[in-house]
């Protein structure tokens, strides 16, 4: 029996594992801004389940939640920083006022989250860390250069803690979802409000995208849920799990073009050190 700790229980993949955790029986800090979204799983689960209020944006929200864990469970086993929403826009398109608040809860928000939990994590072997990237952490795409700094961020991040953690028996899940039928391309995705002509080839196509798609992504949120608990649970979990074909096919096209540039100049690039020779 796990004990685990989730942000953003509210909606989503997050709101998805939350149910599929506490129906398996194990124990479970349900967050969300607003309290009151948790109430029903806490009272379907009331030996096994808490909520508590957490903006991963306010200072302190994430300390209360992990002592929550510790105080009613004993400890803290899985963290999964799930909280995030999404940008559309143009790089030249987006105002700081629109695209900050993303990094601050994309980013930051999951920096500090994970700095309150680390102490109690260590306490516990065999203990996970599930940070929720995406596809677009991956790779970059025109309209949403935002969202793709906040995960790519995201993904340096984890690749860094999972190197600091491995000693101390602590494992990090980067979770790299393609498109699955929640809210994210709904109340999840916030947009530029400037539409500069310029893009009109590439940035449309987005906005497009989002208001065409809502509600009809082809992944289905339960079978994702299931193979992050199997990830979870493995002795040697992945470090990088994309989820469905879509975030395949985007990792495949990456190494490719990754290896080709490679390919391409390494005589070049390569023989830029000192040169020894007498």
């Amino acid at each position: 029996m796990k004990t685990w700790l989730i942000t953003g229980g509210s909606s989503g993949l997050g709101r998805q594992l939350a149910e599929a955790v506490a129906a398996r029986g194990d124990r479970l800090v349900a967050t969300a801004r607003f309290i009151e979204t948790l109430q029903p799983l806490c009272e379907r689960y009331p030996e096994t389940v808490r909520g508590i209020s957490l903006d991963v944006t306010r200072p302190g929200d994430a300390a209360r939640a992990v002592a929550l864990a510790e105080s009613a469970f004993g400890g803290l086993d899985v963290l999964v920083n799930n909280a995030g929403f999404g940008f559309i826009g143009a790089i030249e398109e987006g105002e700081p006022a629109e695209y900050r608040p993303m990094f601050e809860v994309n980013l930051f928000g999951l920096i500090e989250t994970t700095r309150a939990a680390l102490p109690a994590l260590r306490k516990r072997a065999g203990a996970r860390i599930v940070n929720l990237s995406s596809g677009a952490g991956i790779a970059g795409s025109a309209g949403f250069g935002f969202y793709n700094a906040s995960k790519f961020a995201v993904e340096g991040l984890s690749e860094a803690l999972a190197d600091e953690l491995r000693p101390l028996g602590v494992s990090v899940i980067i979770v790299e979802p393609g498109p699955f039928r929640t809210e994210f391309l709904g109340g999840s995705m916030a947009t530029a409000a400037q539409e500069i002509p310029a893009y009109a080839e590439t940035v449309p196509a987005r906005r497009h995208y989002r208001q065409t798609n809502n509600g009809r992504q082809a992944g289905d949120p339960a079978k994702a849920v299931a193979v992050m608990l199997r990830a979870v649970d493995a002795q040697h979990p992945p470090l990088h799990l994309p989820l469905g074909p879509r975030a395949h096919a985007i990792a495949e096209r990456k190494l490719d073009a990754f290896r080709a540039d490679m390919s391409a100049w390494r005589d070049i690039s390569i023989a830029t050190d000192f040169d020894t020779r007498g």
